[in-house]
């Protein structure tokens, strides 16, 4: 047993700067190249795919473009990218709705997020926030809490979709506070907050990328934030996890990946260009604003961060009872 070991690291040993050398050598994708979104135009995921493409497309000196192809969650996006060649040009902005939740809430969805698509690289982990417009009198939790038992059945709450992880926040939300709410699901989070700041809906739970600059201008009130840990860009809004709901933890995550099958020279290439994009200040301090952490990283990484999400997330939609269909 420790010979095999020990034959198999020396053979990955071997097989590692071979690989480097590959990827060195391996062209960019010829283009155009596609990066698929699976939400509306103006969302946090719209806003990473088309600020990493721009960048992207300078270093590969070919047009690099963002297509919206919303519905379901981002699952409609990811099966469409699914099904295309592994040349290189076309990426999906995967997510954690897409290659995590869909899977276990929608019966429509065909594709398996761990064998039909190949990682590239996480891009970032962000917290969801619930979020009202400034003239909402019940801005902290306890208040929110408390409307929601003085009106059962009649605060609505808005996300980004049915079956997304901000959907299923809400519902952690609900579950543990024992209240009674209305969820109002938006295919993206552009539409969502047009309808919280025109008094449509009372709440919003949306992610942090979207509702960062909303939060910044004034125009939005940060209540709490869904991941376990406060985010750095946003050190003063607590955690739901710390105001009476622990272990709620339902962040959002993005990373590119593509069709299943494309070619490992291709797929180091491309990470690696990917890591040098999300390591330029400009970008890296866009990514913090947005409360985006965690980015970069090996296809690997992201292959194993993929399957460990989407066990979690099933857990927790057979926890929380909800199905839908795609």
């Amino acid at each position: 047993m420790q010979r095999r070991s020990f034959t198999l690291a020396a053979a990955a040993a071997l097989a590692a700067p071979a690989l480097v050398r590959a990827a060195n050598e391996a062209a960019p994708p010829a283009g155009p190249v596609k990066i698929v979104v699976g939400f509306a135009p103006g969302g946090g995921t719209d806003v990473l795919a088309h600020v990493i493409g721009q960048k992207l497309g300078a270093m590969w000196n070919a047009s690099v473009v963002v297509e919206n192809k919303p519905g379901a969650t981002g699952a409609i996006a990811a099966d469409y990218v699914s099904k295309q060649p592994p040349d290189g040009n076309t990426l999906l902005m995967a997510h954690v709705n897409s290659h995590a939740i869909a899977p276990a809430l929608l019966t429509g969805v065909r594709y398996d997020p761990r064998r039909d698509f190949t990682p590239l690289t996480l891009v970032g982990v962000t917290p969801n926030m619930l979020t009202c417009a400034p003239a909402q009198k019940a801005r902290t939790l306890p208040e929110v809490v408390a409307l929601c038992r003085e009106r059962p059945g009649r605060v609505s709450f808005g996300s980004s979709g049915i079956g997304s992880a901000q959907h299923l926040a809400f519902e952690m939300f609900k579950l543990q506070a024992k209240v009674d709410a209305v969820h109002v699901p938006y295919k993206g989070s552009s539409a969502l907050i047009v309808d919280l700041l025109g008094g449509q809906i009372d709440y919003a739970f949306d992610t942090m990328t979207a509702a960062t600059p909303f939060v910044k201008q004034g125009k939005v009130i940060a209540i709490a934030q869904t991941r376990l840990q406060r985010a750095r860009s946003h050190p003063t809004v607590p955690t739901l996890a710390e105001s009476g709901f622990p272990g709620l933890d339902a962040a959002s995550w993005y990373g590119l990946v593509g069709p299943r099958g494309m070619a490992a020279p291709m797929v180091q290439r491309m990470s690696e260009d990917i890591n040098r994009v999300l390591a330029l200040p400009d970008i890296a301090q866009r990514l913090d604003e947005f409360g985006a952490e965690d980015a970069g990283g090996s296809p690997e990484k992201f292959g194993a961060f993929i399957a460990s999400e989407y066990a979690k997330w099933g857990r927790i939609v057979k926890e929380a009872g909800v199905r839908a269909d795609a």
